[in-house]
């Protein structure tokens, strides 16, 4: 008899220790978890925020020199915080080339503070509500701008026509809306010098 309580006491001791090993190992397992999470987390939240930056129509334009003379204009109208709003906008981007061809002295008297509604009415010309894309511009006549005018749109042979402008470069996409970059300022009809 002495042999049938040793078996179960071998398989007790077996059965206990393997107990103890496995609540061992998920205490183990459990308390390097919320670390391990953790981490993960971090690593995630970083990513997202590298992979997915806030660039708005503002920013991209800030961060490219071809518009420093669009920026200035945007700061002395004090449409900075609207074009870093939520949008979304389509700006038809002048670049510097667009504002030195305008005729001499222009830019630096729409800068001074006693012209900033002209200033802010040609600028808001160059705006339009709402994302619209090269496709979608080519389908158009019209664009109606933010300032209350429109733009008429003309496409020959490839070639994009905002007004008088040629969109050289299109659909430079921003959180906020897109940007096409064109060679003239526009002006609206009765601010034309």
């Amino acid at each position: 008899m002495r042999i049938n309580t040793f078996i179960p006491r071998s398989l007790s001791l077996l059965l206990s220790t393997s107990a103890l090993a496995a609540l061992v190992l998920l205490v183990a397992a459990c308390a390097d978890t919320p670390r391990s999470a953790d981490e993960s987390a971090e690593t995630e939240t970083v990513s997202m925020t590298e992979e997915a930056p806030a660039t708005t129509i503002v920013d991209i334009a800030t961060s490219d020199e071809r518009f420093s003379t669009l920026v200035t204009a945007l700061q002395a109208a004090d449409l900075v915080s609207t074009l870093q709003g939520e949008g979304p906008f389509t700006v038809f981007a002048p670049t510097n080339e667009a504002f030195a061809a305008l005729p001499e002295g222009t830019v630096e008297n729409l800068l001074k503070p006693e012209n900033k509604d002209q200033l802010t009415a040609i600028l808001l010309y160059h705006v339009a509500e709402g994302k619209v894309m090269a496709a979608q511009v080519t389908g158009m006549d019209e664009v109606p701008t933010l300032q209350g005018g429109t733009l008429s749109v003309q496409v020959e042979d490839g070639t994009v026509m905002i007004g008088s402008a040629t969109v050289v470069q299109a659909d430079v996409e921003a959180s906020n809306g897109v940007i096409h970059v064109i060679d003239t300022v526009l002006l609206p009809p009765s601010d034309t010098q």
